[in-house]
């Protein structure tokens, strides 16, 4: 029998970020765009093998796991529902003093609480960022918290996602242009990577070999990266300096187990 329920818990990751939802309209001036992301497109996998399935997506943008653990985890438990997947951290370990441990520490305790519900619980690892500007200094710090996080789904008996092994993911194809947040691409391939732990059919896989890329000009690429800090990591800088995130007033796109519309 498969899964009937599943509650998605986490970040920008979970909600899908920068995944746009087929045929989505443009969003008016001001207007919070909503996305699709690998988290929906399980969803839409598993509604199609159980006619009564239901799905609530309580993920919100820019959210710490302090955050996270205070605000989602309880809503999880009290949905009660077969599959719940919990991915929190990312925001928490690009912030100056973050502690992999105990970060660790309420992460398996949040873990505990969503297992004894009796639900099957799917934990991830984050992708390494070795090749990412600026974000490789803290390679140590990711890799001793994703130990971790191997070490509590081993505990806990949960399923693990490992991104840092997925090599497709490794290719800047598969991410947006602000480098923070996977392209339709990589959702779609984490979906696949999803299924796939959890042992359910799927149509795609999440093996892939990119095709050789053009050679880069050096000078272009010292443009992008300019680019890059200009248009991104500097408004996410000041958003940490004035103590604001991305998410602040923003409500989960799914706050309620209910069944997926048809056109998702």
């Amino acid at each position: 029998m498969g899964y009937r329920s599943y509650v998605a818990v986490g970040d920008s990751f979970t909600e899908g970020l920068n995944d746009p939802l087929p045929d989505a309209p443009s969003p008016a001036p001001g207007e919070v765009v909503r996305y699709r992301g690998w988290a929906d497109r399980v969803a839409e996998r598993l509604a199609l093998l159980e006619p009564d399935f239901r799905y609530a997506n309580l993920a919100v943008r820019g959210k710490l796991i302090d955050q996270i653990v205070a605000d989602q985890v309880p809503e999880a438990v009290r949905l009660k529902p077969d599959l719940i997947s919990f991915c929190a951290g990312g925001n928490d370990l690009i912030r100056p003093g973050a502690d992999p441990d105990q970060m660790a520490k309420k992460l398996a305790a949040a873990v505990r609480d969503l297992r004894a519900t009796g639900a099957d619980v799917v934990l991830f690892t984050g992708t390494d960022p070795r090749d990412t500007p600026i974000m490789r200094q803290l390679r140590g710090k990711f890799a001793i918290f994703f130990m971790h996080v191997r070490s509590i789904a081993d505990l806990y008996g949960c399923h693990l996602v490992d991104m840092w092994s997925m090599q497709g993911l490794r290719d800047w194809r598969a991410w947006s242009g602000d480098r923070l947040h996977m392209n339709a691409e990589g959702h779609r391939l984490v979906a696949a990577r999803v299924l796939h732990v959890l042992g359910v059919p799927g149509e795609d896989d999440w093996r892939k070999t990119w095709p050789p890329r053009e050679t880069v000009d050096p000078r272009a690429k010292r443009r992008e990266d300019v680019q890059w800090l200009r248009e991104h990591f500097g408004p996410w800088i000041g958003r940490r300096l004035r103590g604001t995130s991305s998410g602040d007033g923003l409500a989960p796109k799914r706050p309620e187990l209910g069944p997926l519309p048809p056109a998702l």
